[in-house]
């Protein structure tokens, strides 16, 4: 039987993945038990001989938007070795930039207002201030994650910080959104779903004085009980948009009593497998019904 490959990345320090790799291990172990033919492989290892492995598992390649176009590549030779990709590798062309959010808008789902800056166009700023009628903006690439050249830009800070995003503009695209307080106040929900069943939830909060949720800039995470409405709500996101996943992640929050998406996390999401305890259970039923 041919190796499944739990894909991860090679870690020089340019990110906090310390609960990253808790979970990778507690997972790799727990698939292991199980009886599985699984080990961690670093995707762009030039010395892996992928014709090994039958099934590819993303878990944590947390790089991959610094080298975008070595990770096309490299879902090319996967097609090109017939090496099973989880999540598709359609679906993770396709939820790689951010512009993902359009067409999701388009099916008539909620996102949060969003435009979209086209590399090496000049950016006033300024103007979407009154677009959004609102006093905060969040700029950030439409191809990133981690809060990497994350902004939250006020109208009395925007000569400041002008330069500098148009500076990052002449590389790539960006996205402008309005900064909702609601973040702040109640935090932003995920949903885990593990191939289009429901499996946990939580609500991440950032530290006093940021906005940043994510664990590795000090966020908490606090588990959620969320009644079958909430639920449904996610799980229309999955239904279009992440049919045969092994896993998906819908974050979002509440504004005006309605539910935002903010992003439907399908390559690399931390799933907060240590909040739920049958968690790695569904992760393991979820993978046997897709192998």
């Amino acid at each position: 039987m041919k190796k499944i490959a739990l894909i991860t990345y090679l870690d020089q320090g340019a990110y906090d993945s310390i609960t990253v790799e808790s979970e990778d291990d507690k997972l790799l172990n727990f698939l292991k038990e199980k009886g599985l033919n699984i080990e961690k492989v670093i995707w762009n290892d030039t010395y892996i001989n992928w014709e090994e492995y039958s099934i590819a598992i993303l878990k944590s390649p947390w790089d991959y938007f610094d080298l975008i176009e070595d990770f096309y590549t490299w879902l090319d030779l996967l097609e090109t070795k017939k090496v099973k990709l989880l999540n598709p590798i359609d679906v993770v062309r396709w939820n790689s930039d951010k512009r993902y959010l359009k067409e999701i808008e388009t099916a008539g789902l909620k996102i949060i207002p969003s435009i979209f800056i086209n590399k090496q166009d000049r950016l006033t700023l300024k103007h979407y201030f009154e677009k959004f009628n609102t006093n905060r903006l969040i700029v950030k690439p439409c191809i990133s994650g981690g809060a990497k050249n994350t902004f939250r830009v006020t109208i009395n800070d925007v000569d400041a910080l002008a330069p500098k995003l148009n500076q990052l503009l002449q590389e790539e695209d960006f996205i402008i959104q309005p900064f909702l307080p609601e973040i702040l106040e109640s935090g932003e929900w995920s949903f885990i779903f593990f191939n289009g069943t429901y499996s946990h939830s939580l609500i991440k909060k950032a530290k006093a004085g940021d906005f940043r949720v994510q664990p590795a800039h000090g966020g908490s995470v606090h588990p959620q009980n969320p009644d079958h409405e909430l639920i449904a709500t996610a799980q229309q996101y999955i239904d279009l948009f992440a049919k045969n996943c092994l896993y998906a992640r819908v974050d979002g929050t509440f504004a005006n009593g309605e539910f935002l998406l903010m992003e439907l996390e399908l390559i690399e999401p931390f799933l907060f497998l240590n909040t739920a305890t049958e968690s790695y259970d569904r992760y393991y039923k979820a993978l046997k019904e897709l192998i």
